[in-house]
Order: C-alpha cells, then sequence, then structure tokens
C-alpha cells in the first residue's frame, strides 16, 4: 500500500505501492491538498470515487505489465515460453521438443502360416500401436528408417515343436507426415512457412543424416529431379550456395521453416515447389510398459499371415518438451561449454540437453574415456534400460563435441529399489483408504524420478516427516526400511541407505508398494 509522509514539508510517495488498493488509497490522500472544496469524498455513490476506482484500476493493470516486462528481461525472472525462447535464442541454446520413446517389437507367426514366396518389407512409417482404452487414445510407434527393413524369421527349434518364429523390429513412438506441400518459393530472401501440424519431432542437426532422418525437405523446380535440402540449427554458418534451412519452433509447439537469405544459406528459385516429411509426436506417453504394443496398423502382409506383435520391454526415452526450468538451469552450463566436451561436467550438461536424456552422470574411466551413466528421460522404473536408438543418437551428437582421442562409453544407471513398510494409526472420523491415497501421495514426491539424484542418501526420518504430518494419521512406526538393487540388499546404517555414484533411488515394482510405501493400519482410535 502506498504511504505518503511529509519530508521537508513536501509530500513524499512511496512508489513501492502499486496494486489497487495501495493506488486509491494514495488518490485519496491526495483529496484534501489538491481538491479541499471536495469535502463529501467518503460518498462511495460519489462520481469522483468512481473516477478514483476507475484509475486505480487501469493504475494497477499498468504496473502489473511493467513487472512482467521487467520480469521477462532476465533470463533468472522470465516466466513466458516465449521470452525464454528468446533469451535462450542469443547463446545458442535451442529448447528441446519433445522426444519419441524407442522399442523394439518381436514379431511371431505361428508354426502352421505358410510364409510368402517373397520377403516381407517393413517400410518407413509402418505403424504399430497400443490398444485404445477409454481414457487413453492408442499410442502409435513406426518404423522410421528410410531403408527398408526385411523381415528374416528364425527358423522353428527342432527340440521345441511348437517355437514361433521371431523377428524383431525397431520402432519409435510418433506419426510420419509424409510429403507435405509446403508452397511455393517466391525468389524472396528469408522465407518462412508453417507445418500444418503441431509437435514437430527434432533432432540435433548432426543427426538428420542417419538412416531415417526427422526431417526431409525436397525443393523442385518445375520438370527436374527433386533437390534434398539440410537441415542446419542455425544459418548462421552457411555460405550463399549451401541448401540448408532451419526451424524454429514457438512457445505454442508450432514449427516454422526458414530459409536464408543469399548471405547466410541459398535462396529456393522462384517457382519452386516445397515439399517437406517430417515427423510428430513425442512425450512421456510414449513410455508404455512391457506387452503393451500389441496392434498392426497399416501391414497386410502381416496380418494374412496372423502374426502377433509386442515389445518384450518397456518402451523408455520419451520425453515431454524441456520444460522452462530445465531450460534456465542447464542453458548456461551448454555455453560455458562452448558445445565441446573436455571435462566430464561438460559431458554432463550436453548430454541433458539430448532429447531422450533424463539424467546423466560422466565420469571418467581411462586417460581417454568417458562413461556416461544414462537414465533415459520417465525414468524411474527397475527395467528403464538405454535404448539402442538413444545410445546411439546420443553417441553421435557428442562425435564431434568430444576431444579427438577420448573414447565415449554409455552404461545403464544402477536402479535401487526403496522399501518402506509403515504401522499407521488413523483417527476414528478420517477414512482409512484416504488417509492411505494420502500418504502414498506424499511418499511418491520422495522418489519422483524428477527429484531424486545419482548417490542420494535416502534418511528414514524423512518418511516419518511426510507420513506423521499426513492429515488423519494418528501414529506412524516403520517397521521396514532398506534399499535392493538387483540381487544386492542395501541395509539402512542409522536411519539412512547410502547410494553409490551411479545408483538412482526408485519406488519399487512391488504393487503393494504403492509409490514406495507398504501401509498397515494397526489400530483406529478416536480423535
Amino acid at each position: 500500500m502506498a504511504e505518503i509522509d511529509n519530508a521537508g514539508g513536501q509530500p513524499l510517495i512511496d512508489y513501492t505501492g502499486r496494486d489497487y488498493g495501495g493506488i486509491l488509497k494514495a488518490l485519496r490522500e491526495q483529496i484534501p491538498r489538491k481538491l479541499p472544496e471536495w469535502e463529501d469524498f467518503t460518498n462511495e455513490a460519489d462520481f469522483g470515487n468512481v473516477m478514483l476506482q476507475l484509475f486505480a484500476h487501469v493504475g494497477d493493470i499498468l504496473s502489473y505489465y511493467q513487472d512482467r516486462v521487467a520480469n521477462e528481461s532476465f533470463l533468472s525472472t522470465a516466466t513466458s515460453r516465449h521470452s525464454i525462447i528468446e533469451h535462450l535464442r542469443l547463446i545458442g541454446y535451442r529448447m528441446r521438443t519433445a522426444a519419441p520413446a524407442a522399442a523394439a517389437l518381436t514379431v511371431s507367426i505361428p508354426k502352421e502360416a505358410q510364409l510368402p514366396t517373397v520377403p516381407i518389407q517393413i517400410g518407413r512409417g509402418a505403424a504399430f500401436t497400443t490398444k485404445s482404452l477409454e481414457n487413453s487414445p492408442s499410442i502409435r510407434f513406426e518404423y522410421t528408417h528410410e531403408s527398408a527393413l526385411t523381415l528374416v524369421f528364425r527358423p522353428r527349434d527342432p527340440l521345441i515343436t511348437d517355437s514361433p518364429r521371431i523377428a524383431t523390429i525397431p520402432v519409435e513412438e510418433g506419426r510420419l507426415i509424409a510429403n507435405e506441400v509446403l508452397g511455393i518459393a517466391d525468389g524472396s530472401p528469408d522465407q518462412r512457412y508453417t507445418l500444418a501440424h503441431r509437435g514437430v519431432i527434432l533432432r540435433p542437426s548432426g543427426l538428420q543424416d542417419k538412416a531415417g532422418p526427422d526431417l526431409a525437405l525436397n525443393v523442385t523446380q518445375g520438370d527436374t529431379h527433386p533437390v534434398r535440402w539440410t537441415f542446419r540449427e542455425s544459418l548462421a554458418f552457411s555460405d550463399p550456395n549451401q541448401r540448408d534451412f532451419t526451424v524454429d519452433v514457438d512457445d505454442k509447439n508450432e514449427a516454422t521453416v526458414l530459409f536464408g537469405d543469399g548471405t547466410f544459406g541459398n535462396i529456393p528459385s522462384p517457382g519452386a515447389t516445397l515439399t517437406i516429411s517430417y515427423r510428430i509426436g513425442g512425450g512421456q506417453a510414449g513410455n508404455v510398459p512391457a506387452g503393451a504394443i500389441t496392434d498392426i496398423v497399416n501391414l497386410p502382409a502381416l496380418a494374412k499371415l496372423a502374426a502377433k506383435v509386442t515389445n518384450v520391454e518397456a518402451a523408455t526415452g520419451g520425453a515431454d518438451r524441456e520444460s522452462i526450468g530445465h531450460a534456465v538451469k542447464h542453458a548456461p552450463a551448454v555455453f560455458r561449454s562452448l558445445q565441446r566436451a573436455v571435462t566430464t561436467a561438460d559431458y554432463e550438461a550436453l548430454a541433458l540437453t539430448f532429447d531422450g536424456v533424463g539424467k546423466a552422470r560422466a565420469t571418467a574411466t581411462g586417460w581417454n574415456q568417458v562413461t556416461l551413466f544414462i537414465a533415459p528421460s520417465g525414468g524411474g522404473k527397475i527395467r528403464d534400460k538405454v535404448s539402442d536408438t538413444l545410445e546411439f543418437g546420443l553417441k553421435r551428437y557428442l562425435e564431434d563435441k568430444r576431444m579427438l582421442t577420448q573414447v565415449v562409453e554409455i552404461e545403464d544407471v544402477d536402479y535401487v529399489e526403496i522399501f518402506v513398510t509403515a504401522e499407521v494409526g488413523v483417527e476414528s472420523y478420517y477414512v482409512p483408504g484416504d488417509v492411505r491415497a494420502a500418504i502414498e501421495r506424499e511418499a511418491a514426491t520422495l522418489l519422483a524420478f524428477d527429484e531424486v539424484h545419482f548417490g542420494e542418501t535416502i534418511y528414514l526420518s524423512r518418511f516419518y516427516d511426510r507420513i506423521q504430518s499426513t492429515p488423519g494419521v494418528l501414529f506412524a512406526n516403520i517397521t521396514e526400511f532398506h534399499g535392493i538393487t538387483q540381487s544386492t540388499v542395501l541395509a539402512e546404517e542409522s536411519g539412512r541407505i547410502r547410494l553409490g555414484k551411479n545408483q538412482i533411488p526408485i519406488p519399487p515394482a512391488d504393487l503393494s508398494y504403492a509409490s514406495g510405501v507398504r501401509v498397515l493400519f494397526v489400530e483406529q482410535t478416536g480423535g
């Protein structure tokens, strides 16, 4: 609230009070000084008071926008995604789009099926989905490589008469948008074309020349053969004759294709037809459990054979688009590394900017070897391992950033399941089921993937604190508290479980330990 005091006979206004109430109070305090003839200014029905309230309202709105402008001017205080994108553009940091989950599908053909005379070809865009449920639509996975995959089924084991014939297909979550027409080039510099679909999957330019590029843009002039242009993260280093383009993704997840101006990057010739193929999707929803992908969408050759498909292991690596908090935290470290991996901190900072990486820890395991322990995005389950797709992509991403003699190895994280059993007494006027759910929600925050780190120490006191502070809990006694990694049991020491440098705590896979805590109700008593 604004306060007006006298200092040396002059009114002194506190300009920090800029809300509606403060401005209105300051205006009313000026009435005796400026308009002494207005004596009945306390009457709310007076038209003058209506005007004062209107000015206070407008002043409050202007103050809000002034504060927003000031806050959005700095990376550490900005809250708008648009502002963050523009700030990070100044240091060459691109916020990540959503990353697709990857899985390996096992295709099996029953023993009585007759194989076709020609091999079965799996082309780019071949799709498989999960079952569609009432409250959740099916999730689409596709074969993404440009070169077709020839399915080779392993013969039946003669010692096992009913063994199926099996082949494997690598897939990624998402949908292929093929040959979308961007428009007709007009020959002007800095041409821009917005993609028709939101949610484009955009990976570093160094990975776009792999077998299945996410972006494939062709420029066709008349009846000539289409010319493939190259995606770059920036046109700042493109020569006038280089057929390069880049893509900007805004805060609404809309993607715009940008061409050069003749100085930085070539200009598409007038009248040329611009077509692009790209993939959309990504996100943590793609991290489906084992056995979830069961339906064949557009492969009639497999359907005729009564083929069955499933993912033996869970899909991993799916991540939502980069959050503002993550970008603000990690962008300065990437900028300091100058996109070069020299120290272990550089490797960690760069790995955390790669799509699909949730957590990373780098360690020097030899004079010229660096080992990266990677937890895929959306992790926190004992089966969350680094997929072949994620490992290949991350190594390719680091290829031009590592020192010439350094060898980079990718290893899985050692997940430690934390088992907690608590005996809980509940107040008589609380529903035990509601109390149990509340305890599980509180425990989930202690072991949530985004909240835990490598080499943490898990404290028993934190679980006591969360359980006993839950409404309805009369008392709590924790009878079980230990961690298990593979076949090793980590016993607690004086209320602490110390994890190794490459270990991350997670809730148990055992469903009886919901969110990490098994609750046993041992007593109910009056409050």
